[in-house]
């Protein structure tokens, strides 16, 4: 997997299985892959209606392929919907116009704060139990005894990866923040050794460039450690620790609270073994 969306994987996996669904299934199979852009801003009720079916076959279409419910399969494409939009504004509107789950979204500045801070606050206290213990103390390890340490992290990964480049400099360890200036991307990471320890930080749709220099570490030997939302990542399937980070989310807009506050964890580690 390379930038395979989580959306072009759920629809490749229903085309290869359509011949072997039932016939309602089929309808619904048909409906979904041919209306991936109107599915988002839909009701369960109105989609059953388009496909021709009961509201209770989308839920076993769902449970075919993996999910609880409908709705969270229908998230996929909601999420894949807010990716593609670049512009905060309109990925604003496309949230709100896309919300059904009948709350009231947050207007004000102090509500949005309020809100916010709330939803972040559940996903922190969630982060310790989602961190396995071992695979911390090995990254530390890692880090601790890399000759070089290499970190890549583009688009809205950056500032995480920015972080732990000016972090681990402080630290008086050798880092180096591959930030592909001029598109020299492998150029950047071509000196990487098996002494050295690459940092790669990614979240769906995962980034190309990403990927590709992963998988340059692995062919030069460098341990990996991986920040992703996934354990099937394509971050995850090569790195020696994988880090599975649930960020909180508003409005359609993904935190970056909880990947700070590991990357602050794996930062402090290191600096609390230094001072021994």
């Amino acid at each position: 997997m390379t930038t395979t969306t989580q959306l072009a994987e759920l629809q490749e996996e229903i085309r290869a299985r359509y011949s072997s669904l039932s016939k309602r299934l089929k309808q619904i199979a048909q409906y979904v892959l041919d209306n991936s852009s109107t599915i988002p801003f839909d009701t369960i009720a109105e989609i059953a209606k388009k496909a021709d079916v009961p509201p209770s076959t989308l839920i076993r279409f769902a449970n075919a392929f993996g999910y609880d419910g409908f709705n969270e399969m229908k998230q996929v494409f909601r999420d894949n919907l807010m990716e593609d939009t670049v512009s905060y504004t309109e990925r604003v509107k496309l949230y709100r116009q896309t919300n059904d789950d009948g709350m009231d979204a947050p207007e004000s500045p102090s509500e949005i704060l309020k809100t916010f801070s709330m939803v972040n606050a559940t996903a922190l206290k969630q982060l310790p139990n989602s961190i396995n213990k071992e695979d911390l103390a090995l990254a530390v390890e890692l880090l601790n005894n890399a000759e070089n340490i290499y970190v890549i992290g583009l688009r809205r990964s950056f500032s995480v990866a920015s972080y732990l480049t000016y972090a681990f400099r402080h630290l008086e360890r050798r880092t180096f923040l591959i930030d592909g200036l001029g598109g020299m991307f492998r150029e950047q990471l071509a000196l990487v050794k098996p002494t050295d320890v690459v940092i790669a930080i990614s979240y769906s749709p995962y980034s190309k460039e990403v990927v590709d220099l992963v998988q340059l570490g692995v062919e030069k030997g460098a341990k990996q450690i991986a920040i992703t939302d996934s354990m099937v990542s394509p971050l995850s399937a090569f790195s020696d620790v994988s880090f599975v980070i649930r960020e909180a989310q508003m409005d359609g807009f993904r935190s970056q609270i909880s990947s700070m506050c590991l990357a602050q964890t794996l930062m402090l580690s290191m600096a609390v073994d230094n001072a021994k």
